[in-house]
């Protein structure tokens, strides 16, 4: 597998799921027009305080999200010396493999954990992103092999 076709597939799955969102209504003016309606600016203050307070799958995903980040750049190094067969291709493939069971292990913990309302969000926002990444991985191991 080319090495753009990876590079492009996990630059792809990163961007289309943001690990923090913020609630821009609170902050944001509103347009003159709208002035009339009812805003977030009166809103009770334990309303605001619950909308921007992050959730437990939140924090998780944040976690897992900044796992994923070292990994993948793990991988693009890794990925770039395993197609110049440099003498670093290999010490870079496993700082790669590192990085990916860092990853792994922190979804599976919280995949396996008690709560089950969060283990199935953390799945729906990074489970496709993880699964792209061990591909990548996956498919580098396999160059290098056919490269010896």
């Amino acid at each position: 597998m080319q090495r753009s076709i990876l590079l492009r597939t996990l630059r792809i799955a990163s961007s289309r799921s943001s690990p923090v969102r913020t609630i821009n209504t609170l902050t944001r003016p509103r347009p003159s027009h709208l002035q009339h309606t009812r805003s977030a600016s009166h809103a009770s203050p334990n309303l605001v305080r619950w909308l921007s307070s992050k959730s437990t799958a939140d924090e998780k995903i944040e976690e897992i999200t900044e796992l994923y980040a070292t990994a993948q750049d793990e991988f693009e190094i890794a990925m770039e010396e395993t197609e110049k067969a440099t003498v670093y291709a290999e010490e870079d493939r496993k700082a790669a493999r590192e990085e990916l069971t860092k990853v792994q292990e922190a979804y599976r913990s919280v995949l396996d954990g008690p709560d089950n309302h969060v283990a199935e969000e953390v799945k729906r926002r990074v489970g496709q992103r993880i699964r792209e990444l061990e591909q990548g991985v996956a498919a580098m191991e396999e160059m290098a092999m056919n490269q010896d």
